[in-house]
């Protein structure tokens, strides 16, 4: 059977004046057609060639010899060629443009931009691209606990946090509690393994180890601070959603930089604030 989206190997069963037909073998009923500027000199009826099967712009199954960027079943990062009124049509090294569908866009894409996505079969037989690719990642990585990874944010969950495709492969999560800052859909991050579950996903985190991060965490502490006029206008018992808002740190983090901060004598703590000493 000739396979839509993949690439494989078939025998040229007939010539025409605008191409060559392509089959698995030489009485097999299913054709596909291989455009006469697509034919490599010299060949002949019952040659074996690679081709990579897809639609045209008439929703004819076709052939070509050129190296798509992505199979199905595979991902790829891909540059957004256009915006359309179904979706977005991507640069995928052949002549049509790849549909990404409105529906199956975690985050509008913008022209010119280039955005992670899986290649797959939709309802009607055409082949789409979907920015949805949990179901493609595969979940057996080199990666062990401490090991620094880099990967694509493709989705975050305020019930589970943000969801990452390590090295665009792997599956990752970094978990709620330790998701926080300004970091969006399509971002490119660098993470700490925390975490590598019996079923190979990984947990992440894009912070050190709390006794690294603390000096980190202070300096952000002192910088907000001097943005509020050296005056921050609550204390360490503000409510995570107040920490999160105006400094991008869980409460735990706060709280530790703060009392680093107080023991190095830079602040002192009052019943409703938090003030820098001169």
């Amino acid at each position: 059977m000739i396979e839509l989206g993949k690439k494989q190997e078939l025998t040229v069963v007939k010539k025409t004046e605008f191409g060559i037909y392509l089959a698995e073998e030489q009485e097999a009923s299913e054709k596909v057609l291989l455009p006469k500027k697509q034919v490599p000199e010299g060949t002949a009826v019952g040659d074996r060639l690679t081709v990579f099967v897809y639609r045209d712009s008439k929703d004819r199954l076709i052939s070509t010899t050129q190296e798509p960027k992505v199979e199905l079943g595979g991902l790829a990062r891909l540059r957004v060629a256009q915006v359309g009124k179904i979706g977005a049509f991507l640069d995928w090294g052949l002549e049509k443009d790849l549909l990404l569908p409105f529906r199956q866009q975690t985050r509008r894409v913008r022209e010119g931009e280039e955005v992670l996505i899986a290649l797959y079969i939709d309802k009607s037989s055409r082949l789409c691209a979907t920015m949805n690719v949990y179901e493609y990642l595969e979940n057996q990585s080199p990666y062990k606990k401490d090991d620094r990874v880099r990967g694509t944010i493709y989705e975050i969950s305020r019930e589970f946090g943000a969801f990452v495709a390590v090295d665009d492969r792997y599956s990752g999560l970094i978990p709620r509690k330790d998701f926080h800052g300004d970091a969006q859909i399509g971002d490119v991050i660098e993470a700490r393994v925390t975490a590598v579950h019996e079923d190979g996903k990984l947990d992440l985190s894009m912070r050190e180890k709390a006794y690294l991060q603390m000096d980190k965490d202070a300096e952000t502490v002192l910088k907000v601070i001097d943005e509020f006029d050296g005056v921050l206008p609550f204390n360490d018992k503000a409510t995570p959603e107040v920490i999160e808002r105006e400094l991008k740190l869980s409460k735990n983090a706060f709280k530790r930089a703060v009392g680093r901060l107080l023991k190095e004598g830079k602040i002192e703590i009052t019943p409703k604030s938090i003030r820098r000493r001169s």
